[in-house]
């Protein structure tokens, strides 16, 4: 295995109360999962050994002491916590969310620092984890502020890619955020994504409509036929493989997702809600256009089942897989440039 394949994964462990300590232990329950992954998790081992009886896991711990030094063939964890947090299962705590930031900044610091290679994050409580240094309304707009680059939120699966133009806005506000300006960024950080995360060249990228029916000729709103249609026009112009806008009720029932590497998507649930319906469990939220790599799984604390052992780690084991194929694109890219 040489040493390009076997990376160092942070991992921050979302709100404790959540299921995120099952599915990280889940995940690296396998042992063949360490010929690909040293894991770093920023929490208490405490709380992992504690977690690991009580769920009846085999996931082998290590207090980790030196980051410099992570043990190659165990889940490894940084006391971030001087001690084992009261976990209560499903409760919304504010105790819950200073403990998630702790682990998710000391994650970051890491990250920055290049003890890690890439971040992979378990589910926050978007009103837990609020405080005077967290005013965010979750990971994506936290990291780009914290990270070098532009943040694009992108669900990607190997049969379907979905970024946002807007993502964590109210609803009400998303016809006066998408400016030419926002959009033609959104759509260039896809494209950049699209080929140096995923090695697609020249990617055909498809954009769902702003209003129902894309608008039907203005009949339903203005903004396709004044706003995304002349800029599509000018991008292609100018070389950029951009289609639509597409009326979004009927684009992924039949199936014209395929025909494009990846769909833009105007606001958060017009993407999310096929996405999630036509992979949930299996996808992967990415956040594109930043320095370094971040994952995390598609689906959030999940508070009405945990503790209860029956959390599915598929998408947390997916986000952590993607992680690394993302990050040994990137080198293959930065080596062709």
């Amino acid at each position: 295995m040489s040493e390009i394949s076997k990376i160092r994964v942070g991992i921050s462990v979302g709100d404790p109360n959540g299921i995120g300590f099952e599915i990280i232990l889940k995940t690296f329950e396998d042992k063949r999962i360490f010929d690909f992954f040293i894991p770093i998790a920023f929490a208490n081992s405490g709380n992992f050994i504690e977690e690991k009886k009580k769920l009846g896991l085999s996931t082998s711990i290590f207090s980790l002491k030196n980051i410099k030094n992570p043990n190659k063939a165990q889940l490894n964890v940084v006391e971030t916590w001087e001690k084992p947090f009261p976990i209560v299962y499903g409760a919304e705590q504010l105790d819950a969310g200073i403990h998630a930031i702790s682990s998710l900044e000391a994650a970051i610091d890491a990250l920055k620092q290049e003890q890690i290679d890439v971040l992979v994050t378990a589910p926050i409580h978007k009103k837990n984890i609020q405080s005077e240094t967290f005013v965010f309304p979750g990971h994506t707009d936290y990291l780009n502020q914290k990270l070098e680059g532009n943040s694009l939120m992108f669900m990607v699966t190997d049969f379907l890619k979905v970024a946002l133009m807007s993502d964590h806005i109210p609803l009400r506000e998303v016809v006066s955020y998408l400016t030419e300006e926002k959009i033609t960024s959104k759509i260039n950080l896809l494209k950049k994504s699209l080929q140096q995360d995923f090695g697609i060249q020249h990617p055909k990228i498809a954009i769902l409509g702003i209003n129902p029916h894309s608008g039907d000729n203005g009949v339903i709103g203005k903004e396709d036929d004044t706003l995304l249609r002349p800029l599509l026009k000018k991008l292609q112009e100018k070389g950029s493989l951009v289609y639509g806008p597409f009326p979004a009720d009927g684009f992924f029932g039949n199936q014209s997702y395929k025909k494009y590497d990846a769909v833009l998507a105007t606001y958060h649930d017009q993407g999310l809600i096929p996405f999630k319906t036509l992979s949930f469990g299996e996808g992967v939220n990415f956040t594109a256009g930043l320095s370094h790599v971040r994952t995390s799984p598609d689906h959030g604390t999940a508070f009405d089942i945990a503790g209860k052992g029956v959390a599915n780690s598929t998408s947390f084991t997916a986000a952590t897989y993607k992680a690394r194929e993302i990050f040994i694109q990137r080198q293959h890219a930065f080596v062709k440039d």
